[in-house]
Formats: C-alpha cells, structure tokens, sequence
C-alpha cells in the first residue's frame, strides 16, 4: 500500500508539470504563429505527434522537448512548468533573430552608451 501511494503521489506531480509543459508549449506555438504542421517539420515527428503533446495523449521525450525550446527560444524548465512564469511575461521567453542582433550587439556597448540606450527605450514606456 506505502508503495503504491508513493507512485500515485509520483504521477500526480509529473502529470502537474506535463500539462504545464503542454499548456506552454500551445501558447508559444500560437504565439509565434505556427501551425501544428509548421512546428512538426521542425521536430522530425508528425503533426499528429504534436496534436497528441498538445492534448495530452502523449509526453514527447527529452530529445524532442529540447528541440521545442530551442525553436521558441526558451528554456526546457518554462516548457516543463518548473518556471513559475505569469502567463502575461510568456512572450518575454520568445525573441527573434533582431532582438539576438541587438542584444548582441548592445552587449558590445560601453557603460555610457548602454546607458543612452536604456535612457531612449525608458523614455518611450
């Protein structure tokens, strides 16, 4: 009985992060705008497949989870549900190849311009 409670009280917390993940996982797929199709091609599996991961039929292995943040540029922990983000900052998790520009090269800035920078973007808030 102790055995079997444990594994049930087991599932009960990855079944709470596996529906995180699958919630996560809609909403950033919505969000940038791709089909279920779309985001099938990228991860090698069927659109099926991500139908299945998205209604929880199926939990995708590491491999393809892994895939998933790096197509959304997030990290695993937000898809998983270890993250405890508000569902308003989720786009913050999303940045496309500009945004890697310019923080890339905003990276590069001296303290002053990094400065005139943040003075230019605050006075636009």
């Amino acid at each position: 009985m102790f055995v079997y409670t444990i594994f049930i009280s087991y599932n009960w917390i990855v079944w709470g992060y596996f529906a995180r993940m699958i919630k996560n996982l809609k909403k950033l797929r919505l969000e940038k705008g791709a089909t279920q199709k779309t985001l099938a091609a990228v991860l090698g599996v069927s659109q099926q497949s991500v139908n299945k991961y998205e209604n929880h039929n199926v939990e995708p292995d590491l491999t393809i989870i892994m895939k998933m943040a790096d197509y959304f540029g997030t990290s695993v922990d937000l898809l998983i549900g270890h993250t405890d983000e508000d569902d308003n900052d989720m786009a913050l998790h999303t940045i496309n190849n500009d945004e890697v520009a310019m923080l890339r090269g905003y990276r590069t800035l001296s303290e002053d311009h990094k400065q005139i920078i943040r003075t230019v973007i605050e006075s636009y808030h």
